[in-house]
C-alpha cells in the first residue's frame, strides 16, 4: 500500500494506491488553507484507514532542500519529510516539488490522458520539459540518458517575465511599479489571470464590474466573463495563453527539450480551446533561427488531474 499526495496553493489530494494500480483505493481533497499543515491532514486521512503502509511520497508546491520545504510560495506552512516519516510509521517518506511530481507522472500516463496541442515529430526523443500553470508557475525536466527519464526539478517560473511585444512591455512596467520583480508566475498562472486582467482594465481606465469585484476566486470568474463574451476577459485569457507559449519555449530551449514539452496544472485542461486556437503555439515556436526546432517539438497538455498524485504513487515505489 502507497501513500502519497499532491499538496498544492489551492487543494490538497491524499491518496492510497494498492500496489501498481493507477486509481486509487482512497482518495481525500482538501482546501490547503483551511488546514494548519499537511501532518494535520494526514492524520485525519489515516484514521480510518487499517493496514500498513509500505512507501510514502509527497508532491510539494516549493522548492524542497534536505527533505523540507519552508519556502512554500503560495501555502501559509512548511512541510517536513522527516515529521511525516514518523506520523506514518516509516523510516523515510519521499518529498518533491509539486511539478518534479507531476514529471513522474508523465511516465505513468497513457495517450488518452493528453490533448495535442503540436503534434511535431511522432518519433521524438529526448530530454522533456513539464511546465504548469495553476494557483502558481511550476517547471521540471526529465533528461534522457539514452536509455530512460530521470527527472529533475526546478523553480523556473519565478525566473523574470520577459516581454515580447508593446503591449507585455506595458504590462511588464505596471506589474514592476507594483511588485518590484515581475516573474512569470506573476502573468501565467491563477494570481496571473488577475494581473492580467487589471492592467487591460486599466490600460483602458476601465472601472471593475460588480461581478469581478465581488468574486471569491477572481480568476475563475474572469475565465467565466470570457466564455460568456466579455471582450476584456477574453483578451486577458488571449494574452494569457500567448506568454504561457512563449514561456513553454523558453523552457524547451534553456534545457533542449526535444522529446516533448507537456503542459500540466489546472488552468490548461479549462482553457483548451483557447490554447488549441493557434497563439500558444505561435508564440511556442517564434523563437527565430531556432523556430524549426521548436515546431518538430511535440506539445501536449495533460488531462489527467491526478497526475501529479500517481508520480508520488510511482516515486514512492522506486528504491
Amino acid at each position: 500500500m502507497i501513500l502519497a499526495g499532491d499538496i498544492g496553493g489551492t487543494k490538497t489530494y491524499l491518496a492510497l494506491f494498492d500496489g501498481a494500480e493507477r486509481e486509487p483505493v482512497e482518495l481525500a481533497v482538501y482546501r490547503s488553507r483551511e488546514h494548519p499543515g499537511l501532518d494535520e491532514m494526514v492524520r485525519a486521512f489515516l484514521a480510518g484507514h487499517r493496514g500498513e503502509i509500505e512507501g510514502a511520497c509527497f508532491g510539494i508546491a516549493g522548492p524542497v532542500r534536505n527533505g523540507r520545504c519552508v519556502d512554500t510560495t503560495n501555502l501559509a506552512w512548511p512541510v517536513d519529510s522527516a515529521s511525516l516519516a514518523s506520523l506514518v510509521g516509516l523510516p523515510s517518506v519521499g518529498l518533491l516539488n509539486d511539478v518534479e511530481a507531476n514529471a513522474w507522472g508523465i511516465l505513468a500516463l497513457g495517450p488518452g490522458d493528453f490533448a495535442v496541442l503540436n503534434e511535431g515529430d511522432p518519433a521524438a526523443r529526448g530530454n522533456v520539459a513539464v511546465i504548469s500553470a495553476g494557483t502558481g508557475l511550476g517547471e521540471a525536466g526529465l533528461y534522457w540518458d539514452g536509455a530512460r527519464h530521470h527527472v529533475f526539478a526546478s523553480e523556473g517560473g519565478h525566473a523574470d517575465f520577459a516581454p515580447r511585444d508593446e503591449l507585455q512591455v506595458e504590462l511588464y512596467r505596471f506589474l514592476a511599479a507594483e511588485v518590484g520583480h515581475v516573474s512569470y508566475e506573476r502573468v501565467c498562472s491563477g494570481l496571473g489571470i488577475v494581473n492580467l486582467y487589471r492592467f487591460l482594465l486599466h490600460r483602458e481606465s476601465l472601472e471593475e464590474p460588480g461581478w469581478y469585484r465581488e468574486a471569491e476566486d477572481r480568476g475563475a470568474a474572469i475565465a467565466t466573463a470570457a466564455a460568456q463574451g466579455d471582450d476584456v476577459a477574453g483578451r486577458a485569457l488571449d494574452l494569457l495563453c500567448s506568454i504561457y507559449g512563449a514561456e513553454a519555449g523558453n523552457l524547451a530551449l534553456k534545457i533542449l527539450a526535444v522529446g516533448g514539452v507537456y503542459v500540466g496544472g489546472g488552468i490548461a485542461p479549462k482553457l483548451l480551446r483557447r490554447l488549441g486556437e493557434g497563439a500558444f503555439v505561435r508564440a511556442f515556436t517564434d523563437k527565430g533561427r531556432f523556430a524549426p526546432m521548436l515546431e518538430r517539438i511535440p506539445v501536449r497538455v495533460v488531462l489527467n488531474d491526478k497526475a501529479a498524485l500517481l508520480g508520488a504513487a510511482l516515486r514512492a515505489r522506486l528504491p
